[in-house]
């Protein structure tokens, strides 16, 4: 068991989780989330409540948020949006195929962090000295990939919801066509492609349940008894664990239950006991 409630730093953006503590905000609170920058200004969306599983090593809320601490936030939140219109002039002026993704600004160390993508390297060293005389501060910049592009952004996928990326996911794990062949989907880029222009990274959702279905499934074109008698497999359906089967009878097709088919009853339990063997 473990206390645990979600906080996000911008409308719309990635929520990210955390203990609460002492603390009891309620939703709409503005709280302070620990960071490697220090503490920052956060709302939380989600009030504190137990959770059944193990919850350790989420950072402390270091407390709630003050009037100081919310006009510190609004002046990095001007800031931001100042650097980015210098950014993007400079960038015209320099004439560098360069695309702003993103602003960060570190209040205590008058640090500004501008996230750009673009098609290959860039020589951006005139670039930062006109932006540091220009925000009075030390500037970096960064090029993101891809991926990174869509999750600092945002946006709706084509299953009508945010971001994976944006949201909830933590890491990008690898995802490769096999996984689409695996589950049947078509190999149309336009069909499999998130909007970074990479493979979604939901086809690794599904893709175990996939696998462990065709370890105990009988393939397709295979010959198989069935309760509404013997037929060939013509299909499978994964989702409800079912296969299609054309009877031999009179060409019908029917759905069984895979535990109802003999022939995959019969190989899984041969897999499972030369398994217990090994």
């Amino acid at each position: 068991m473990g206390l645990i409630c979600a906080v996000i730093f911008q409308r719309q953006g990635r929520l990210y989780y955390a203990d609460p503590g002492s603390l009891t905000p309620a939703v709409g609170d503005q709280v302070l989330y620990p960071t490697e920058e220090g503490a920052e200004v956060a709302e939380v969306v989600w009030a504190p409540q137990w959770v059944s599983e193990d919850v350790g090593g989420l950072p402390v809320l270091a407390g709630m948020a003050g009037s100081e601490d919310v006009e510190r936030a609004e002046a990095s939140r001007k800031k931001r949006a100042a650097a980015r219109v210098a950014a993007r002039k400079l960038i015209r002026e320099h004439e560098l195929p360069m695309k702003v993704s993103g602003v960060d600004y570190v209040h205590d160390a008058n640090r500004t962090t501008i996230y750009f993508t673009a098609p290959h390297r860039v020589d951006f060293r005139a670039l930062v000295r006109d932006l540091s005389a220009t925000l009075h501060g030390r500037v970096e910049l960064r090029q993101l990939s891809a991926r990174d592009e869509a999750r600092l952004t945002g946006g709706i996928g084509s299953c009508g919801r945010e971001l994976c990326c944006s949201t909830f996911l933590v890491d990008f794990e690898p995802v490769s066509v096999r996984m689409a062949k695996d589950q049947d989907l078509p190999l149309n880029p336009l069909r499999i492609s998130g909007a970074c222009g990479r493979l979604m990274c939901c086809l690794k959702y599904e893709h175990p349940l996939y696998q462990d279905f065709a370890e105990k499934a009988p393939a397709v074109g295979e010959g198989v008894d069935t309760p509404d008698g013997e037929g060939t497999v013509v299909g499978h359906s994964v989702p409800s664990e079912s296969v299609v089967v054309r009877l031999s009878a009179d060409g019908r097709r029917s759905v069984c239950a895979l535990a109802s088919v003999c022939s995959a009853r019969k190989a899984y339990e041969t897999r499972e006991s030369d398994g217990a063997v090994h």
